[in-house]
């Protein structure tokens, strides 16, 4: 028999945090005919048309008004492949509105669908039309954000954590091979853990949403010639649907090991079934939450042939605390060639995918130098009752599984791919596999318990600070 004997439970207050927020987008969908190849299969190099547009989102938030703010962007772009390419679109946001850098986090999608945003691209077929996108890119964001902060406006973020089967595992050991490939492995769980923020004004309306889930967006691939935002774009669109028009901000999470069971396509009805899956998936948890600034309590029994526990609703006062730290992280590095070796090789090599893998090689080199380490920087906010985490590389979701573990009484959300990209951060029993996400990577085994702990270490202190 099961012992239900114990005090009467406490209040059930959702993460929640009282501030001040605004949101902005605009379209920063690129010209057809862009060098578009993002994936070494593929057969074509350049965009042939439009799926669905992509867009740079930002979310503002600060204390109050006259408060230092938070910039927090998200882009329908694929990964960084050059720090300068990078710094030219959020050193143009950060200079251009004089802002902390320690408050600003621009997030990639990760669309394997978009286009090159890479000016060492500009030799390829199409590819002299990419700095022209990236100076639209760095527009576009910048624009954004000063709408955003302009919108800055009392509200209530309220935070769930819900469930989508979309993420499902992608490391499969090779059947009848000694390789992990890259793909659906059904015999493997998966953390298909969809954590949503709810904006809300002082009458309720919801104002704006966030979505963090870790799914690779993969559904359209080497076939594929339209640019995309991938399952995003259609998720998107449900969640605006259905909550009046307001702007939906997608972060991806850790999803190193985690994409759609079914991927690989060019069938862009694929791809938009994906997003409604995580789209009615984001609507359960809205429909779940409480109205803004209530909680649950126990608010006695009731006689009536059972004795019935009664749980009520009543009013709390939402944190209202905002913070902000960048850290450097030093991250252990495996054993690497030399630059000039590696280029070596690709001027012997006449196969275009190995060549393609050099390239990026070479890129990842310049990034992480040539020591036993190097140092990588990460982001960590408390926002109210939530915690964001940002990092540059491609983390594997036990960063987020294990910083939820340890931080259950806030919501923590964790974003892959933020101001950068680099390599992949798998766990250390990986690294004696034969896997694309280890010999991908520059980063030793201990490199993901290394970011954990500090992760971990800052959010402590964060918590400390804000009581």
């Amino acid at each position: 028999m099961s012992d239900v004997s114990g005090p009467i439970p406490a209040d059930l207050v959702p993460p929640s945090g009282l501030l001040w927020a605004g949101m902005a987008r605009r379209e920063i969908t690129p010209p057809v005919g862009i060098y578009a190849r993002m994936w070494g299969a593929a057969a074509g190099d350049v965009a042939e048309g439009i799926h669905r547009p992509l867009y740079a989102t930002v979310l503002a938030m600060s204390e109050g008004a006259d408060r230092p703010p938070l910039l927090l962007a998200s882009m329908d772009l694929g990964w960084w492949q050059r720090s300068e390419d990078e710094w030219h679109v959020r050193g143009g946001l950060i200079e251009g509105l004089h802002l902390d850098p320690a408050r600003v986090m621009v997030a990639c999608v990760h669309t394997h669908a978009g286009a090159s945003i890479c000016l060492e691209d500009a030799d390829k077929p199409g590819g002299n039309l990419i700095g022209g996108f990236l100076d639209q890119v760095r527009a576009g964001l910048i624009e954004a954000a000063r709408e955003a902060l302009a919108r800055l406006a009392p509200v209530i973020m309220t935070w769930a954590y819900g469930r989508c089967d979309l993420a499902a595992n992608r490391d499969l050991p090779e059947p009848g091979g000694s390789r992990v490939v890259c793909g659906f492995n059904p015999a493997h769980p998966a953390d298909d853990t969809v954590l949503v923020g709810r904006i809300c004004d002082s009458a309720g309306r919801i104002k704006a949403t966030l979505v963090n889930y870790a799914c690779h967006p993969t559904t359209l691939a080497w076939e594929n010639r339209l640019i995309s935002p991938d399952y995003v774009g259609a998720m998107r669109a449900l969640v605006e649907r259905d909550t009046a028009g307001a702007p939906c901000l997608f972060l991806l999470g850790a999803a190193g090991d985690l994409a759609p069971r079914e991927q690989y396509t060019g069938d862009t009805a694929l791809a938009d079934a994906n997003g409604r899956r995580l789209g009615y998936a984001v609507l359960a948890v809205l429909e779940s939450m409480l109205p803004p600034g209530r909680c649950l309590t126990y608010a006695g029994l009731v006689e009536s042939g059972a004795a019935l526990a009664v749980w009520a609703r009543k009013t709390f006062a939402p944190s209202s605390v905002v913070l902000a730290e960048r850290i450097d992280v030093e991250l252990p590095l495996k054993p690497l060639p030399a630059e000039d070796q590696v280029r070596r090789e690709m001027e012997c090599c006449g196969d275009r995918v190995l060549v393609e893998r050099l390239r990026r090689k070479v890129r990842v080199l310049r990034l992480v130098g040539s020591g036993p380490s190097c140092r990588m920087p990460a982001w960590i906010w408390r926002v109210g009752g939530a915690v964001f985490v940002g990092q540059a590389n491609e983390a594997y979701s036990g960063l987020q599984v294990e910083l939820r573990r340890r931080f259950p009484q806030v919501a923590v959300a964790v974003l892959n791919l933020v101001n950068g990209s680099c390599g992949y951060l798998s766990p250390p029993e990986l690294h004696d596999s034969d896997i694309y996400q280890v010999w991908q990577s520059p980063f030793d085994r201990a490199a993901l318990p290394g970011l954990i702990a500090a992760c971990e270490r800052t959010i402590g202190a964060l918590l400390a600070r804000g009581e």
